[in-house]
C-alpha cells in the first residue's frame, strides 16, 4: 500500500505527457479526440488494476523492494502440491508483513516442513533465509530454520 499512490501518481504524469503529445502532434482532430479517449480510460484502469493487486501474495521472482531482503519471520504458509508455496512473511526491519508465492518445488516444501516442525517443537519462530526461488540443491544453508532458541536471562 505504501507504493500505490507514488505508482499511481507517475502513471498520472505519463498519462499527461501522452495527452499533452496527443493534443499537439500535428494529425487529424479525429485521432486526437481518440487518443485522449483512450488516455482518458487509461487512468481508471490503471488504478483499479493497482488496486485489484493489493490482496494477491507477490511472486518472489518480482521482489525488487526489499533486495537485501536477508531473514525474515514466516507468519504463516500454505503448501499446494503441485501448484505454489504460498507464504505470510515479516522481512526483518519492516513494519508490516506481506504474501509472496513461490513456485512450487518439492524440496523446498520438504525443508519448510522440516523447519516447521522443528520450531514447533523448539518452541520458536519458523524463519525464512533467503528470498531467491532460485537456489541451488548444494546449498549448505537451508531456505527454512527454526530459529534458535533465546538465551537464558544471566544468573546474578
Amino acid at each position: 500500500m505504501d507504493a500505490l499512490i507514488p505508482l499511481f501518481a507517475v502513471v498520472v504524469v505519463l498519462t499527461a505527457a501522452l495527452a499533452g503529445i496527443a493534443i499537439w502532434a500535428p494529425r487529424s482532430l479525429r485521432l486526437k479526440l481518440t487518443a485522449l479517449g483512450t488516455i482518458s480510460l487509461l487512468l481508471p484502469v490503471t488504478y483499479l488494476s493497482l488496486t485489484e493487486l493489493l490482496g494477491r501474495p507477490k511472486p518472489a521472482d518480482l521482489e525488487w523492494s526489499h533486495t537485501v531482503f536477508t531473514d525474515a519471520n514466516v507468519l504463516a504458509t500454505d503448501l499446494r502440491e503441485g501448484e505454489a508455496i504460498y507464504l505470510w512473511l515479516q522481512a526483518d526491519g519492516t513494519s508490516a508483513p506481506r504474501a509472496y508465492v513461490l513456485p512450487w518445488d518439492l524440496n523446498v516444501a520438504r525443508q519448510l516442513y522440516a523447519a516447521q516442525q522443528s520450531a514447533q517443537t523448539r518452541g520458536t519462530a519458523l524463519r525464512m533465509r533467503r528470498m531467491d526461488s532460485n537456489h541451488s540443491d548444494d546449498d549448505m544453508e537451508p531456505m527454512f530454520y527454526a530459529a534458535p532458541q533465546p538465551r537464558p536471562p544471566s544468573k546474578s
